[in-house]
């Protein structure tokens, strides 16, 4: 009993260190944008010289879901740099979080996003300034990450690329967009936060504009679905952006 017990204890650690390394390091660091300062996360880091660098976004509640290990994983065996970027403060977390329904809570994201897009764009510009990623830059965002993805994204020729999931224009700026980059739309057909009519009119507007533009839409799938861990259209569509960015940075 005690050398089973003893087998138990060593093939526990074993597995233990086997999904401590499989885990990607995230390194931080904080830079100075006009919207203010803002956390970044470094995530998945390529083994090339030179990688493209992709600002991720995250919803309105964070980056606590541990998909974003499992993105970064997808990105840097695509030869992609992920970067979590929390343009979402603690305080604006806290006060979307602590809102008194949904017209707060709009009223909020309005009163931010010039902030949040600014903040976009800082970092966007700090990192195709650094020689590691030779100028390339994409943007994924999702939800309320991918709100500020779109109106960060308009008109930017820094930004060569932008996913956007389950989200798209914040209020009003629509009708400002003249110009976007190749857009990559992912969505749940089942999702009742933003419909997936909201993502093919999206694509209707980008093609009209002249750019290429790609809805892939999941049948069933909910507003979260991008996020839910290990499962297999997760896993999919993680693995579709990445090859999506790739044929656009890799140019």
């Amino acid at each position: 009993m005690r050398l089973l017990n003893v087998i138990i204890a060593v093939v526990a650690i074993s597995l233990f260190s086997a999904d401590a390394i499989a885990q990607p390091v995230r390194e931080h660091f904080t830079l100075p944008t006009p919207g203010g300062q803002v956390l970044v996360e470094s995530i998945g880091s390529c083994s090339d010289r030179t990688c493209p660098a992709v600002l991720i976004l995250s919803g309105s509640k964070g980056f606590g879901a541990t998909a974003y290990d499992e993105i970064g994983q997808t990105f840097r065996k695509a030869g992609l740099d992920a970067y979590l970027v929390h343009v979402l403060s603690a305080d604006d977390l806290h006060r979307i979080a602590t809102a008194n329904g949904a017209r707060a809570r709009i009223a909020l994201y309005a009163q931010r996003m010039p902030d949040w897009i600014a903040a976009v764009q800082g970092v966007a510009a700090y990192l195709k300034g650094q020689p590691h990623h030779s100028g390339k830059i994409a943007v994924l965002g999702i939800s309320l990450g991918a709100q500020i993805a779109s109106a960060a994204s308009v008109g930017r020729s820094d930004i060569a690329a932008l996913v956007l999931v389950d989200g798209g224009f914040p209020n009003g700026y629509s009708q400002l967009v003249r110009s976007l980059p190749p857009l990559l739309l992912i969505w749940g057909s089942s999702d009742r936060t933003f419909p997936v009519s909201v993502g093919w009119e999206l694509r209707r507007k980008a093609q009209q504009l002249g750019g290429p533009a790609v809805l892939d839409a999941y049948e069933g799938e909910a507003h979260d679905f991008f996020l839910r861990s290990r499962t297999p259209n997760a896993t999919a569509d993680h693995e579709s952006a990445a090859k999506f960015l790739n044929s656009y940075l890799s140019q």
